[in-house]
């Protein structure tokens, strides 16, 4: 087989990823609630570096999405364009979305978007379990990208989280979760106002609010997460 480069074709990157998958691997992914009907058992690492030899590619990544092979869809999201990729492109790419692992992939390049915000508003509302994770992966994911974003964008995302904190589905909770905490360690300013969510989350009477609340304050009033915070810029 011939060796993979920026020239590669869909199709021989689909049979290179046939080629090494692991049926060990692939159930393995169960450990982790990962669904494995689409996919071929190969480690994200092993992913990345493919995307990297065959690089971007914008009109390939989607014949690797349509695919629906999972590690090929993984690779489309590091290999389009994000300033191509359309609003339209998302809501297509996120209606397929059927377990954590691909959600949390993708969002890293919707958050690169020009209609990042607008999306993340629109996935919160939207009650398909896999497609409102994908807004709150989004917050996650922008604490890291957007390093210029001003702090009033990520305190505008303080009451969608507040809002949909009751969401007991375990992918969308742990996800509200995993944004509040990103929020929350961004800088000393967004600590005070995420960590004001979180003991109000806390002391609610629902099951779910409060275990978000709960395990955001532990980890924003621990002292060491205090004192990386502290030494960030801005």
């Amino acid at each position: 087989m011939a060796e993979l480069s920026p020239q590669s074709s869909a199709d021989e990157i689909v049979a290179y990823l046939r080629s090494i998958g692991s049926e060990e691997n692939r159930h393995g992914m169960l450990r982790y609630g990962i669904k494995i009907e689409r996919a071929l058992g190969i480690p994200h690492g092993v992913q990345r570096q493919i995307a990297r030899k065959i690089k971007r590619n914008h009109e390939r990544a989607f014949e690797l999405w349509q695919t629906g092979i999972m590690e090929a869809q993984f690779i489309a999201s590091v290999t389009a364009d994000p300033k191509r990729f359309s609003a339209a492109d998302a809501r297509q790419w996120a209606a397929s979305f059927d377990s954590w692992d691909i959600v949390d992939g993708v969002s890293d390049l919707f958050v690169d978007t020009d209609s990042w915000r607008e999306l993340i508003n629109e996935f919160a509302a939207d009650e398909r379990e896999f497609v409102r994770r994908t807004a709150f992966a989004m917050m996650a994911w922008s604490v890291v990208h957007r390093k210029k974003e001003p702090v009033a964008t990520f305190l505008d995302f303080l009451p969608v989280i507040e809002a949909h904190a009751t969401d007991s589905r375990n992918f969308v909770k742990k996800a509200v979760n995993w944004a509040l905490r990103s929020i929350g360690k961004r800088s000393m300013e967004m600590r005070g106002a995420a960590l004001a969510v979180a003991e109000r989350l806390a002391q609610s009477t629902d099951k779910t609010a409060r275990w978000i609340g709960k395990d955001a304050v532990k980890e924003l009033t621990n002292a060491k997460t205090i004192e990386r915070i502290a030494a960030r810029k801005g």
